[in-house]
């Protein structure tokens, strides 16, 4: 019955390195406002995600200026301005600025059911940062470009159903997913006829795990990338969904390490030549 249990408990902790981690990613890293922030930071030195927000900018601008046939000048120009804008440390402070006001919308879109909770970025503090670079450089019509919102859409809502009802789960069970892993895992060594053979068993468990958390991230990445609008670029949006979860991929491959690395000590310490190294010597033969 104590070697049943232990089964059961190993198999237990399996399960929950990917549902613990992808709850404890949900409670603590997407739902927190500031750790958002914090993780999408650095995608505003992404070539990929400059090129993005280069061109729905210029676009923006560029629908409001008529300049008959110098238009392609102009909006050359304008999508110079843009991408040199996009090197500066101000359109950091701009892009984390609109992602703290976009993490709303994150939220809404995976806890509140319909359609109207697109994940977007609203580009117009961009917008009013390159207008006054263009007024600065004594550009004719700059200061007639109004300052309008500029979305960027990561993630439709209406294609994200069946992933809100998970979430929404995930967010209940928070960290306690982890702390329930790491008992059952303690558990199954306790409990244990053969304490050593349990602790190859909890290590091969968690590799397990671990393999399978990897897993679901590769399957999340495809099946966001198929839900974007047929405007957006697929690159940028990889490079923002790696960025959110970055925390769920460096848990994975450290728990596969940590896994491995005590499945493999518990059993080169179980050896027999290592029991025979460490078996008492007979003394010296008594004289005759």
């Amino acid at each position: 019955m104590r070697s049943f249990l232990s089964v059961v408990l190993i198999v237990l902790a399996a399960v929950l390195v990917p549902l613990g981690a992808i709850a404890a990613w949900a409670k603590t890293e997407i739902g927190d406002s500031g750790r958002y922030v914090a993780a999408m930071a650095p995608l505003a030195r992404d070539e990929a995600v400059r090129g993005e927000v280069t061109g729905r900018v210029t676009d923006a601008i560029m629908k409001n200026v008529d300049v008959g046939p110098l238009q392609d000048s102009v909006a050359s120009l304008v999508g110079g301005a843009v991408r040199s804008f996009t090197t500066t440390s101000a359109f950091q402070g701009v892009w984390n600025t609109a992602n703290r006001a976009a993490h709303a919308s994150v939220v809404s879109a995976l806890t509140t059911n319909g359609g109207g909770n697109d994940v977007r970025i609203d580009l117009a503090p961009a917008v009013e940062q390159v207008k006054r670079q263009l007024v600065a450089q004594g550009v004719p019509f700059a200061n007639r470009i109004p300052v309008e919102h500029t979305d960027l859409t990561v993630v439709e809502s209406t294609k994200i159903g069946p992933v809100r009802t998970v979430f929404r789960l995930l967010q209940r069970i928070g960290v306690w997913g982890a702390v329930g892993c790491l008992v059952a895992a303690a558990g199954a060594v306790l409990v244990a006829v053969r304490r050593r053979r349990a602790l190859v068993g909890v290590g091969l468990g968690l590799a397990v795990g671990a393999v399978v958390l990897r897993v679901l991230v590769s399957v999340g990445r495809k099946l966001t990338l198929d839900g974007l609008p047929t405007d957006s670029d697929p690159s940028a949006a990889g490079a923002v969904y790696d960025a959110l979860t970055d925390f769920l991929s460096t848990a994975a491959w450290g728990v596969l390490a940590f896994g491995l690395a005590l499945a493999l000590g518990a059993w080169l310490t179980g050896r027999p030549w290592r029991r025979a190294a460490e078996a008492p010597r007979p003394g010296p033969a008594p004289a005759e």
